[in-house]
């Protein structure tokens, strides 16, 4: 009965597991790129499907387009996204170097982690709101007696308490990956 929102709970902390991959803590991660857009004839499309995305060293990722003619269009890409790295462009791949991260840039980092968990926390409260209501509901139909609905209730905290907990242990691994220098 609960099963959907469980799932929708999950989806929460999946969607800022997903956020967590985007954000570059010093090392070059080619996630950072999954929301890099490419127009490749007329349809926007990630970079990965448009070429080689490499990590060559630690602080470097090489992109190679299986069309030469999509370099400029990688990097056009590249540049108005939000990942704030310039693109090197050598005439047959695109190289991204990741500089050293500043101490200040990785508290700024360690904070919008510890945001993005507080946003996915929000979210798991929501639903348990919508689970609670919904185990009322059945309540008052008559489908629920008062001990079941209290039992129900009682599921429904304990599968929150848990969601909150993985957050937490989300956003703890996260910010000390990207204080690590």
């Amino acid at each position: 009965m609960l099963k959907q929102f469980e799932d929708k709970m999950q989806k929460s902390l999946d969607s800022m597991a997903n956020d967590f991959m985007t954000i570059r803590a010093g090392r070059a991660n080619p996630h950072v790129l999954d929301k890099v857009k490419v127009d490749y004839y007329g349809v926007a499309t990630p970079v990965a499907q448009v070429g080689n995305v490499s990590v060559p060293e630690a602080r470097t990722i090489m992109i190679q387009p299986w069309e030469p003619n999509l370099l400029k269009e990688i990097e056009k890409a590249i540049l108005v996204s939000d990942i704030g790295i310039t693109p090197t462009n050598d005439g047959k791949a695109i190289r991204l170097n990741f500089p050293d991260l500043t101490e200040e840039r990785r508290k700024e980092l360690a904070k919008d982690v510890k945001k993005r968990g507080e946003e996915a926390k929000v979210a798991v409260r929501n639903i348990r709101r919508d689970a609670n209501d919904f185990v009322k509901k059945q309540n008052k139909a008559g489908d629920l007696n008062e001990d079941q609905a209290k039992d129900e209730e009682d599921k429904v905290q304990k599968m929150t308490d848990k969601y909150i907990k993985q957050i937490d242990e989300a956003v703890d691994a996260k910010s000390k990956e990207i204080m690590t220098v």
